[in-house]
This record gives structure tokens, C-alpha cells and sequence, in this order.
């Protein structure tokens, strides 16, 4: 595992922060952390990358426990809010960021390494700006140079707080593919926003934090086929021919009370077609709805899970967790 933690915890005079936090993070992964504003992600994100010390509990970043200086200079990471000297070019930027890396004095002058800021800069969107000062940036630009400056050493691992709350769609979709190249590289991505849109295009597996605490995490697929309260349940979809007025009070006689209750005609038209969904613990379930169909006379077209909504799973996570301090 690149990451792995066990009950960390962090508050702020026992208020806040994030507690109990035990989370596993694949290497060569994209690993998305989720939830609303003061769920503790920046908290729990400091303590990875060394900037703030746990109350208790501990980890390990890169095979080190947290905060060592061996697993620091395998780390690259973009805060939430940074802020780069307005006076400074992007090479500049680089270049200080390169002696905080512990790089000499030497090895930043070589030919090889001014190649490496270079390459860095284009990789990001900044080649033509290398040399314009930083104070006349937009915040988008701005934050590619933070992304820049996350990446010049080569990281194992990048941890990235907000990485594209400042960029346009366009620079966005940019961000997104240089991410996924980083995957096929190897580096694992640890990724905290609040885009949804970015996690479902990008993540591998995810967490869910609220109110300091952890919620669920685990592969992304799997998160969405669930129904947000811990049972297994899923919406199916059956698209069917052969639909007539009379057959949807024949289909509840031959399925039963326990399947009745969760069937639903979706949709139906004049040519005889008929979507129905049903709540489905597992294919068996499904198998026997299927075999009903087709002893019904109707034509089995498609069926099979829906695929989850992150934004409809976020929402039931905090409604579940609201509902909860509320009773």
C-alpha cells in the first residue's frame, strides 16, 4: 500500500479535524477523498504529507511512518491554498521549489535539469509563460504551477488538495488526462475534492469523510452499486417487447408479494416495448425476474444493474449521516 493509516486522529481543542481514520490507498492508483466542507480532508491531508502531527493513531506514507524526510522527497503536493511570490518567473519557481527538494546548487544548474523544468512546465500548460512574472497569472495558471511545481522531482506519489477548483472546463479536461498518464507511469494519486465529476472520470477507489469520521471507502464500482445504507442493494433495468395494457397486473400475479412491492413500470409505449426496474439483493434475484418475463411471453431485451450516480451516492451518504445526529 502507498498509504495506510490506523485510527488517526487530529482535532483542534477536541473540536474538529477528522478522528479514527483507517484507510488504505492501492500504489499506482488514483484514490479520491470525498465530502462536504469541515469533514476534516484538509486535516487528515496535512498529516499525510507531514504538515500537521496526529493526536494519536499513526500511518505510513511511501513505507515510512508519517512526516519522515525519506518519504518526503518521494512526495510531490499542491495544497489547497498557496501562494507563489509575485515578482518570481514559473522557472524561478521551480528552481526554489527544486533547493526545498534538497537538490544542490549544481544539479539545478545543469543542462539536464533545466530540460526537466522545461518538459515540467509544458506538461502542465506553462511552456510559453515560463519566463512572465507570476503576478500577472490567473488563478488557473497559477494553480498549474503549483501542479508544476508538485511534479519536478518525479514523485512516487502526488497528493493534490483542489487541484482543479480555479481551472475552466478545458483546463480541467487537461488536468484529467495528465492524471491518468501519471497512473500509467506508476505514481499513485491521492486526489481531495469536491468535484464529483473529476472523482467519477478519474478514481480507482474512494473514502467518504463527514464530520471528521470515515463513512466508506473502497473501489469506486463498488461504492456506487451500493445503496448508501450498508445493504447490497441495486436498481435493475429489464427493457422488454411484447408489452400489453393487460400485462403489467398479469406480471404481479406470477412474481408475488415480495417481488411486487419492488417492481416498477418505468416507462411503456404504443410498439409494445416496456422498461420496469426493480431493488435487487443479488442475480438470483434477477435470474428469476428474467425467467418470469420470459414464461410471461414477453422478449428479455437487456437487463442489469444501473449504473450509481456519484453525486445521488454523496447525497445519501450526508443525508444518512444527518438523519442519524438528528434521531
Amino acid at each position: 500500500m502507498m498509504i495506510a493509516t490506523a485510527e488517526l486522529t487530529k482535532t483542534y481543542n477536541g473540536r474538529g479535524g477528522c478522528r479514527g481514520i483507517t484507510l488504505q490507498v492501492p500504489e499506482g492508483s488514483i484514490f479520491g477523498l470525498l465530502g462536504p466542507n469541515g469533514a476534516g480532508k484538509s486535516t487528515f491531508v496535512k498529516m499525510l504529507v507531514g504538515l500537521h502531527r496526529p493526536d494519536s493513531g499513526g500511518g505510513i506514507v511511501l513505507g515510512q511512518p508519517l512526516g519522515r524526510p525519506e518519504a518526503r522527497r518521494k512526495l510531490g503536493y499542491l495544497p489547497e491554498l498557496f501562494r507563489f511570490q509575485e515578482w518570481l518567473t514559473p522557472l524561478e519557481v521551480l528552481r526554489f521549489h527544486a533547493r526545498l527538494g534538497g537538490l544542490r546548487p549544481q544539479e539545478i544548474r545543469s543542462a539536464a535539469f533545466r530540460s526537466r523544468m522545461r518538459d515540467t512546465l509544458e506538461l502542465v500548460g506553462l511552456s510559453e509563460a515560463a519566463d512572465r512574472r507570476v503576478g500577472g497569472f490567473s488563478k488557473g495558471m497559477q494553480q498549474r504551477l503549483g501542479l508544476a511545481a508538485a511534479l519536478l522531482l518525479d514523485p512516487e506519489l502526488v497528493i493534490l488538495d483542489e487541484p482543479a477548483s480555479a481551472l475552466d472546463p478545458i483546463g480541467r479536461y487537461e488536468i484529467r488526462l495528465l492524471l491518468k498518464r501519471l497512473r500509467d507511469k506508476g505514481v499513485t494519486v491521492f486526489l481531495n475534492t469536491h468535484l464529483l465529476e473529476d472523482v467519477e472520470e478519474l478514481c480507482d477507489e474512494a473514502a467518504f469523510l463527514y464530520g471528521g469520521e470515515l463513512l466508506a471507502a473502497g473501489p469506486l464500482h463498488k461504492l456506487l452499486s451500493s445503496a448508501g445504507d450498508g445493504s447490497a442493494a441495486a436498481n435493475w433495468h429489464f427493457r422488454l417487447g411484447g408489452w400489453l395494457p393487460e400485462t403489467w397486473t398479469e406480471l404481479n400475479a406470477h412474481v408475488g408479494d415480495s417481488f411486487a412491492s419492488q417492481l416498477r413500470l418505468a416507462e411503456a409505449d404504443k410498439d409494445g416495448n416496456a422498461l420496469l426496474t426493480a431493488q435487487i439483493t443479488d442475480r438470483e434475484q434477477a435470474g428469476y425476474l428474467c425467467s418470469v418475463f420470459i414464461r410471461s411471453g414477453l422478449t428479455l431485451y437487456e437487463s442489469g444493474p444501473e449504473k450509481g450516480s456519484l453525486e445521488a451516492w454523496f447525497l445519501r451518504m450526508a443525508q444518512s449521516r444527518q438523519g442519524g445526529a438528528r434521531s
